[in-house]
């Protein structure tokens, strides 16, 4: 497996996807260069586009941290997904191309396979995908970039708070969402939607910080894992 950006990339998403990696927990370059036996500008590399993603939290002249979303911040994002998608699919109901259609449902199998191999990483980040498709599918360079932004802000409430097998019902719930879409319902999109939303706001719940971690060893098993995964591919 080639030690590229992408690969270093991957390896702390998946870290970060997992839980593995406690709220506040410090990634150094150094270290984490080390590990990988790269650059610290690969590295750099990777952790910047994990900034950009919400799941790290870069601070000048500190470094970048685990990000350590609160509950209380989880309401507020919801309510601002809820009034944004609702808007998105209402649009979307009854305009869609079977191209659009067959590409969800195309999505929606990577989802339910992900979620059976139990892939929490992978689970999590295509389910924020699924929302970007639709968010995609309205040709709104506006819609697109403000939803990226209250679904990047999600993926680490659900990687810290929401257990594992709730992927299992996100994927049922989507599917609902996708049924009403192919059949132009409005009205039956915008209850599947605001239902799903709000039942992924329901399964995050409050749980006790974890206890520190070694980081390097955290992210040492996380790359023999990302490694095994590609040479299986």
């Amino acid at each position: 497996m080639k030690k590229t950006s992408d690969a270093v990339y991957a390896t702390l998403s998946q870290a970060l996807l997992t839980g593995a990696l406690p709220a506040g927990t410090q990634l150094i370059e150094t270290r984490v260069a080390a590990i990988f036996s790269v650059s610290r500008e690969r590295v750099r590399k990777a952790l910047h586009q994990l900034g950009h993603e919400r799941l790290l939290e870069l601070v000048p002249n500190k470094g970048a941290f685990v990000k350590a979303p609160t509950l209380e911040q989880a309401r507020d994002i919801y309510e601002a997904r809820r009034v944004l998608e609702g808007g998105i699919v209402a649009r979307l109901a009854g305009r869609m191309t079977l191209q659009q259609i067959d590409g969800l449902r195309a999505h929606l199998a990577a989802e339910q396979a992900a979620s059976t191999r139990g892939d929490r990483a992978a689970s999590i980040r295509l389910s924020g995908e699924f929302h970007l498709l639709l968010a995609e599918a309205t040709g709104s360079h506006a819609v697109i970039h403000d939803l990226r932004e209250l679904v990047s802000r999600t993926s680490m409430l659900v990687a810290l708070f929401e257990e594992s097998h709730a992927s299992h019902c996100g994927c049922a719930e989507h599917e609902a969402i996708l049924k009403q879409l192919a059949l132009g319902d409005v009205d039956g999109v915008l209850n599947a939607t605001y239902a799903h939303l709000s039942l992924i706001e329901t399964r995050l719940q409050y749980r006790k910080p974890a206890a520190p971690v070694e980081a390097e060893e955290v992210l040492k098993r996380a790359w023999l894992s990302t490694a095994a995964q590609s040479h299986g591919d």
